[in-house]
């Protein structure tokens, strides 16, 4: 059994997978598409970042691949669907580096209101100034987030623990945490707020959510922090504002083009900028962030490939089976259509398969039961799952 994993996956996966029986496959480095194809021939389970893009060409020249783990948050660099249609399962970590990425956004809301770069920069240039022009403290100030799921809501509790007002606007209807304000439009937000930061996610629709004209109806002086997706943001508008002064300053983590590898070169139009802190997408670069998705993502790998196990994947059917004790197990993913499951069960009863526990779920096009049996189920009956023209894939685990 083959695991592939990339971009500096955190070596707790390593030790996970191979404790399950894998061989592992650790690189530094994130893979073009051509390459990627290659490097999966035998490869069973996959381990990426947000630089690997998994197009619908690689899924579809990946015949061994079962599984991919997105050890991150978000999981737009993977063509879900053709995921889907070709069976292969995906998981990511949603929670797992959220404390990190707030972290980050506290740290820089303070470092932006108290110029602290500025500062610093002028120390080690052999300047002393210290003056206390521009800098500001947080408490009393307002913060308006973006995006109020689990980032946007611990963000929310720590800043009010510090003294700041929260207020937040989100297209979904979210429970305001503490004293948090909901705002019922994103102007609304803009108008009120002295720190904007967002935190949605990287569906296409939020693509150019924040361009010029929001930076114009934002406070002046106000500052701007994007800890979310690069291409929610239109860098070339926020740049005009900060060299106009009606921006204070903005700290960035994410661009719309990132290098691939470590040490390659980073063009964006916001560098050079006074009381601008821009960081290499490390909102969950932390070690605990990175331990924590490493084994986390890698559980849910093994779990999958040994037990067909497929919950909180993001495009398959959810079915969480416990763990096999003794017995034969099959799991089988099957198009969702009407008497599969039927035509399955009644197979089982002619041949006196003897069923101890059936779990099953459906997600839109899809469908998938694990199906736990005393002994090994009939030749016939797995015959009849083989053949069915609406099967995706059968597959068996015994102990």
């Amino acid at each position: 059994m083959k695991a592939l994993l990339l971009e500096n996956i955190h070596p707790v996966a390593v030790e996970v997978l191979q404790g399950r029986g894998f061989e592992v496959d650790l690189r530094s480095h994130s893979l073009g598409e051509t390459e990627l194809v290659s490097a999966l021939e035998g490869v069973e389970l996959l381990g990426i970042r947000s630089n690997t893009h998994l197009t619908e060409k690689v899924l579809q020249n990946a015949p061994d691949l079962r599984a991919v783990g997105c050890f991150c948050i978000g999981t737009n660099q993977v063509d879900l669907a053709a995921a889907s249609k070709q069976g292969v399962a995906v998981f990511n970590a949603p929670y797992s580096n959220t404390r990190s990425v707030v972290e980050l956004v506290i740290g820089e809301i303070i470092a932006l209101a108290r110029r602290l770069h500025e500062k610093s920069e002028k120390m080690h240039a052999g300047v002393w100034d210290k003056s206390a022009k521009g800098s500001h403290e947080v408490r009393g100030r307002v913060l308006g987030i973006v995006g109020y799921g689990n980032i946007g809501t611990q963000l929310s509790n720590l800043a009010e623990s510090m003294g700041m007002r929260v207020i937040f606007f989100d297209t979904a209807d979210r429970l305001a945490h503490g004293n948090a304000r909901r705002m019922p439009t994103l102007d609304a937000l803009l108008a009120e707020a002295d720190v904007v930061s967002l935190h949605v996610d990287g569906r296409p629709g939020n693509a150019g959510l924040f361009g010029a004209e929001q930076f114009e109806k934002m406070k002046p002086r106000a500052l701007f922090i994007n800890a979310s997706r690069g291409m929610v943001v239109d860098d070339v508008a926020l740049r005009a504002h900060i060299e106009s002064g009606h921006i204070a300053g903005a700290a960035l983590d994410v661009f719309p083009v990132e290098p691939k590898a470590q040490g390659d070169p980073f063009e964006s139009v916001l560098r050079g900028l006074d009381n601008v802190i821009l960081t290499p997408h490390v909102g969950g670069s932390t070690q605990e962030a990175q331990e924590e998705i490493g084994y986390f993502v890698a559980n849910k790998l093994a779990a999958f490939h040994h037990g067909g196990n497929t919950a909180l994947s993001v495009n398959l059917p959810q079915v969480q089976a416990p763990k096999l004790h003794s017995g034969f197990r099959v799991g089988y993913l099957h198009d969702n259509v009407p008497g599969v499951l039927a035509a399955f069960n009644q197979v089982l009863a002619e041949q006196n398969d003897n069923v101890t526990g059936q779990y099953l779920s459906t997600r839109g096009e899809l469908g998938y039961v694990v199906t736990d049996a005393a002994e090994p189920l009939s030749e016939i009956s797995l015959q009849h799952l083989e053949e069915s023209p609406h099967g995706i894939w059968l597959r068996s685990w015994e102990v």
